[in-house]
């Protein structure tokens, strides 16, 4: 019933224990996981457990800051590999600019090498953006990534952005921050939103929601950020539970 649309299970952190938090979700209800890479260990790591685990698929990319060293091979590499069946999306890939790791040109170029690739392959996007609502929206409209659509993870931005990524295709990804007492923007932005562009997600191990906040985040708590959803829109979680499968069903193409 349930889907974790970003989750890193392919973090250190899991790797002794990777079916047991798998079995632990499904006990609740989540029966699909996208696993999100962010580098190439991590994103050939995350094609190795989508291909063991059937409920699990993959999405291979650079993180902005994780693009120092990045060589043109590493490129191929991506292009190639994620042409693989389990292979839903391309990403994390985007802008972050709170940490100051890499130049916001060598983040530019990235960037829009992985649009290229994704629209090669026609396979969406999951865009990362930190400090940089403005110009990611720009740059996914320069590049014309609508062509292939994808979800801004963990959205942080404003309400009023929401539709502008909207029109270029982009549905909005809403975590465990949604829960915190003291959040007010994912609030407003669940409680605005065309139903048919949300997806639920964790970011596990990170962003662990309310009453959990601080902790290590699981995709078993997914179910903790679907009723908050719902209850910002006046509606059933198995109702919103069911938006948000269909959704990811048309993004994805599982």
């Amino acid at each position: 019933m349930y889907i974790d649309t970003h989750v890193h299970l392919n973090d250190a952190r899991f790797n002794d224990r990777l079916k047991e938090v798998i079995e632990e979700a499904k006990k609740v209800g989540v029966s699909r996981f996208v696993c999100v890479g962010y580098n190439l260990k991590t994103s050939a790591d995350a094609l190795k457990i989508a291909i063991e685990y059937p409920q699990v698929y993959a999405s291979l990319g650079f993180h902005p800051t994780e693009i120092k060293d990045i060589k043109e091979e590493d490129y191929l590499w991506l292009e190639e590999r994620a042409k693989h069946e389990k292979v839903v999306a391309i990403g994390e890939c985007g802008f972050d600019f709170h940490w100051q790791t890499t130049t916001k040109e060598e983040q530019y170029e990235a960037f829009i090498r992985q649009i290229a690739i994704a629209k090669k392959i026609n396979k969406p996007l999951i865009i990362h953006c930190r400090d940089a609502m403005q110009l990611t929206l720009d740059v996914l409209n320069n590049q014309k990534a609508r062509e292939v659509g994808g979800v801004m993870h963990a959205y942080s931005g404003s309400k009023e952005m929401v539709p502008l990524f909207i029109k270029e295709n982009f549905m909005i990804g809403i975590g465990g921050p949604v829960t915190f007492l003291n959040a007010k923007a994912p609030k407003e932005v669940v409680a605005n939103i065309d139903l048919n562009y949300l997806l639920s997600e964790t970011d596990a191990p990170y962003l662990a929601p309310h009453p959990f906040r601080g902790k290590e985040n699981r995709p078993e708590f997914i179910p903790l950020i679907v009723a908050k959803m719902a209850e910002l829109r006046g509606m059933d979680p198995t109702t919103m539970a069911t938006i948000i499968m269909d959704n990811a069903r048309k993004l994805f193409k599982f």
